[in-house]
């Protein structure tokens, strides 16, 4: 398992490769002479100096100490932004969403006290469309966390979408934007981050790009697999017919004709007619649909709507009536005050973050 000292310089050469050890102990505090002889097992760290190693060299500060992953730790997919019209990444602001990601994962860690082992996930693309059942693109939030056992969440405050584990529990979080066929490309994505396994620790610049492009690629598989697309005969299209293909398979003309264009080298004229309008036009335009059920508008607001998972939502209402948690975070994620939450339970203080990590010994 190794000493302290060895996962310590495991750190500083996964993270700062090119750090001389001087830099290393004046970011941390220590002086040269005495980073020496922890990393040499002649000394101990205190737990400041190991806290402040965590928080420098972005490590797990439970594995520091014992050796063995922390159960209840939040790994994220180490990530960026992915425009699924245009295809181009760019660096999320991750800091202005860190708050909300960790309110999130809060909100599990006071619902299930008891970290879970990760259940096996399908391996391939095509295992997952068959786990995800037929016309999944509908009810595509609602069927991950019913055949894939992942939870999403759908919330304003994110600037773009992100997929983590914390506690052993699996979790998709989305940006409510009312774009349904950008949330697809979303959860797709994410899912794809999940069952490739990309939420590794200390991951370098060019791997974390490299499973972007994975991720991509998956999304991509997922709503747009090759043998649909290359049945369909695209140059001989009617307006109406991809206004249907659009809706049945849940992405935007701009998605379709990307997608067009990395599998033939070329955009069918039908399908680039519409590639620089918004989706929304073809759809009022052409799409066959009941004038007394205006169901787009009604799927951009569910993806307007904030969400948390049934089961996340049901823990914190018995956890309050059992008067383990207070209202708060429950009616945080039902966005609303605490004091129109209308539950009983018993009057004790609401438990905030460093309360919780305390009561779990974290």
């Amino acid at each position: 398992m190794g000493s302290i000292g060895s996962r310590v310089q495991e750190c500083i050469r996964n993270q700062r490769p090119d750090a001389l050890q001087r830099e290393v102990a004046e970011k941390i505090g220590m002086s040269p002479d005495a980073l020496s002889r922890a990393l040499n097992g002649s000394r101990q760290f205190s737990s400041i100096e190991l806290a402040r190693v965590a928080d420098y060299l972005s490590a797990d500060l439970h594995w520091l100490i014992t050796g063995v992953p922390d159960p209840n730790r939040l790994t994220v997919a180490a990530r960026h932004t992915v425009d699924f019209e245009t295809w181009e990444r760019n660096v999320p602001g991750r800091v202005a969403d860190e708050q909300t990601i960790q309110d999130i994962a809060l909100a599990y860690r006071q619902a299930y006290r008891d970290p879970v082992d990760l259940h096996p996930l399908p391996r391939t693309v095509e295992e997952v469309r068959l786990a995800l059942g037929d016309e999944f693109v509908r009810p595509f939030a609602d069927r991950i966390e019913q055949r894939l056992e992942i939870g999403v969440v759908r919330v304003a405050e994110l600037s773009t979408a992100y997929s983590f584990i914390v506690g052993g529990r699996r979790v998709i979080a989305i940006p409510a934007t009312g774009n349904w066929f950008h949330e697809n490309f979303s959860l797709a994505h994410e899912l794809g981050h999940l069952v490739l396994g990309h939420h590794d620790e200390n991951l370098t610049e060019d791997v974390s790009h490299r499973h972007e492009e994975a991720a991509q690629d998956f999304a991509a598989q997922l709503l747009l697999p090759v043998d649909e697309v290359k049945e369909v005969s695209w140059d001989m299209m009617s307006d109406a017919q991809l206004a249907d293909i659009v809706w049945r398979w849940g992405v935007s003309t701009k998605a379709l004709a990307q997608r067009l264009a990395n599998l033939f080298s070329s955009v069918p004229s039908p399908v680039g007619r519409w590639a620089a309008s918004p989706t929304q036009r073809l759809l009022r335009r052409h799409l066959a649909i009941d004038p007394h059920d205006d169901e787009i508008t009604r799927r951009m607001d569910e993806a307007s709507s904030r969400r948390f998972p049934l089961d996340l939502r049901e823990a914190h209402l018995n956890g309050i009536a059992a008067g383990i948690l207070g209202k708060g975070t429950l009616a945080w994620m039902l966005g609303i005050a605490p004091d129109g939450l209308d539950v009983d339970a018993p009057d004790i203080p609401e438990v905030g973050s460093d309360d919780l990590a305390l009561a779990l010994g974290l």
